[in-house]
């Protein structure tokens, strides 16, 4: 979180680097040209807003988008990009705003290039905020022809008392676990690893789709899913599931004193995440560094209100409870093991 001054700056600098002027974002925003004049000058003019505070966030898909070029997920690869960004900000209770693109390449092919803008520019519009501008970097003494790397930076605003940060965790509040789809984008390395070992795995079938495709699907945006979370009382901290698993996610929000007691036997792990498991005969341990394991985002709310969150989620997720907080140290504490076994 940074003060409106340096916001303004960032903001400014961005929007010149993307060649435009202030009407061109406040049209992409949909606002008044002098209220992105006040923003740049480092006044927020969000009325609803009473102390309004941006968020900002970078991120990029990882080795996954390679995978996405190789297997035709050029458009895909863009809902993961998004999504993350999305989720990541979100966990801190922030609405997303704008998004700012960067694609670097050896050389620009059109319809690649026709491809990720509409990645993005739909993945933008379905998490409710705007492409505002981007860069396209050919670099063909840098990047080789036919590899693009991408990135992305997002804006997201709060009211500074209405900000998630963990610090109201207290001890016997409730961990609950919202449900991924599959990989979202960590772990490529390693899947990678397996495919080049056993390329056979590509086309093996796990729950009716091929490895490729269960692989290759979005990650998750639980946008709408912490929208209605947010209208339930008692939220004291939400933790995106990515790189670390849960332990190296979760243990940033934990205040001094406090441990998430976690029961391992209660994750719903995806038959995914079993199939890796078992092929590549990884241990427990590592998959759980390495991958949500099934679990895409950690909520962690007073017991009082665990069972009103759990029906606010799950209209969109699967949610469930695996833990509770205690005091002690040690952060993230596990108990039991993952059910590697097909349910």
């Amino acid at each position: 979180m940074l003060d409106y001054k340096k916001t303004g700056t960032f903001l400014a600098s961005k929007r010149k680097q993307a060649q435009m002027t202030q009407a061109d974002v406040a049209q992409k925003l949909g606002v008044s040209f002098q209220a992105v004049s006040k923003w740049e000058n480092g006044t927020l003019p969000f009325p609803e807003i009473p102390h309004p505070v941006l968020v900002l966030k970078s991120e990029e898909p990882g080795s996954k988008q390679k995978l996405a070029m190789e297997y035709g997920y050029s458009e895909s690869i863009c809902h993961d990009m998004i999504n993350h960004l999305v989720n990541d900000i979100m966990v801190m209770g922030a609405r997303p705003l704008a998004v700012l693109d960067t694609i670097v390449c050896g050389s620009a092919e059109k319809e690649t290039i026709k491809s990720f803008i509409k990645g993005i520019s739909d993945a933008c519009r379905e998490n409710g905020c705007s492409l505002v501008g981007g860069e396209t970097s050919i670099q063909p003494q840098v990047v080789e022809k036919g590899v693009y790397v991408l990135t992305s930076s997002i804006a997201g605003i709060l009211s500074k008392d209405k900000v998630i940060d963990g610090s109201g965790i207290t001890e016997g509040d409730t961990v609950l676990a919202i449900a991924s789809n599959g990989l979202h984008t960590n772990g490529y390395s390693l899947v990678r690893m397996l495919m080049d070992q056993m390329p056979q795995i590509k086309l093996e079938k796990i729950d009716g789709e091929t490895f490729i495709e269960q692989i290759m699907k979005p990650h998750t945006t639980y946008r709408n899913a912490i929208r209605n979370l947010l209208e339930c009382p008692g939220i004291h901290g939400m933790a995106h599931i990515t790189g670390g698993g849960i332990q190296g996610n979760l243990c940033r929000i934990l205040p001094d004193g406090l441990y998430a007691d976690i029961d391992l036997s209660k994750i719903k792990t995806l038959p995914i995440f079993r199939y890796i498991q078992r092929i590549g005969n990884i241990d427990e341990a590592e998959m759980l560094s390495t991958f949500n394991c099934g679990v895409g985002l950690i909520v962690v709310v007073s017991e009082r209100y665990a069972e009103q969150a759990i029906r606010n989620i799950a209209k969109y997720h699967d949610c469930y409870e695996i833990g509770r907080i205690r005091k002690g140290s040690g952060k993230v504490l596990f108990r039991n093991s993952v059910n590697w076994e097909s349910l």
